[in-house]
């Protein structure tokens, strides 16, 4: 078996202890992140200062979405609440992408344009994904909302896919390996009757808006790359009422249906891998 050799010591520098313990898995056969992935206290300080506004501009959409609301009018409290604060949306013109958040309404699963067409209605369910550019550094996260009052079924998908996020959360320990995270979540997610989207995935981010490792929302325990203290990245998983297969809307290239047009639901957190597990940064 060929090693992917990922990790390498610089020349003439001491081996630390993670170092040590890095090559020891990387030696066993494991998959190891490279060196770039595992961040400086420099860089995690500026995706922490990125994630602060990130995690404002979702608790400032949460204070003024409502019965009536353009999806447009989400996006304007976006790009004014991001550049007030000094901040850039880095959704706007990312590879096309016409506005500054996604927002994603019942059977729209993810990359939902804003428009002044678009006006939420009682019952709704919304996906807000919102990503923030600071001083070059990245954060994102999204949040589900209820508008008004909606029926059981879809308040049930919408609590059961913030579970799905938080065990996913808490199965991802340092040395740990990132299949650990989705097959934690779709055991969740199938328990309760619902399936998982298998296209998209969490992603590192930090120095990049999307990067290594993808972290998948499904799969097997001890498979994919090694959880490293330093690393950033996303969770995020996007789950379906019904069955898991998807299309994007052939008119805008963006948007993400269900095959069978019922409701999905999907929160995400920016996190970091510390020595005792994860810490949220953005949410």
């Amino acid at each position: 078996m060929r090693i992917k050799r990922n990790w390498v010591v610089p020349a003439g520098q001491v081996p630390t202890e993670m170092d040590k313990k890095i090559l020891h898995y990387q030696n066993s056969g494991c998959l190891v992140p490279k060196r770039r992935l595992v961040l400086n206290e420099e860089q995690i300080e500026g995706i922490r200062r990125s994630s602060v506004i990130n995690t404002g501009v979702l608790d400032e959409v949460a204070k003024n979405i409502r019965v009536g609301m353009s999806t447009e009018e989400i996006d304007q409290i976006v790009y004014k609440y991001t550049t007030e604060h000094g901040a850039i949306p880095a959704d706007l013109n990312y590879e096309g992408y016409p506005k500054s958040v996604c927002t994603s309404v019942n059977e729209v699963v993810c990359h939902g344009i804003p428009s002044p067409h678009e006006i939420l209605q009682e019952g709704d369910i919304v996906n807000v994904d919102v990503s923030t550019i600071l001083d070059g550094y990245y954060s994102d996260a999204s949040r589900m909302f209820i508008i008004g009052k909606t029926t059981p079924e879809k308040e049930r998908l919408v609590k059961v896919a913030k579970e799905c996020l938080e065990i996913g959360a808490a199965a991802a320990k340092p040395y740990g390996f990132v299949g650990d995270i989705g097959n934690a979540i779709a055991n969740h997610a199938h328990k309760n009757g619902y399936s998982v989207v298998e296209e998209f995935c969490g992603h590192g981010v930090g120095l990049k808006f999307h990067d290594e490792p993808e972290v998948m929302h499904y799969g097997r325990k001890n498979t994919g790359m090694l959880l490293v203290p330093g690393m950033v990245f996303t969770i995020e998983p996007m789950i379906n009422m019904g069955g898991k297969g998807i299309f994007i809307d052939e008119e805008d290239g963006w948007t993400v249906v269900t095959d069978d047009e019922l409701p999905s639901a999907q929160w995400e957190h920016t996190f970091l891998m510390t020595e005792n597990g994860l810490e949220i940064l953005s949410k």
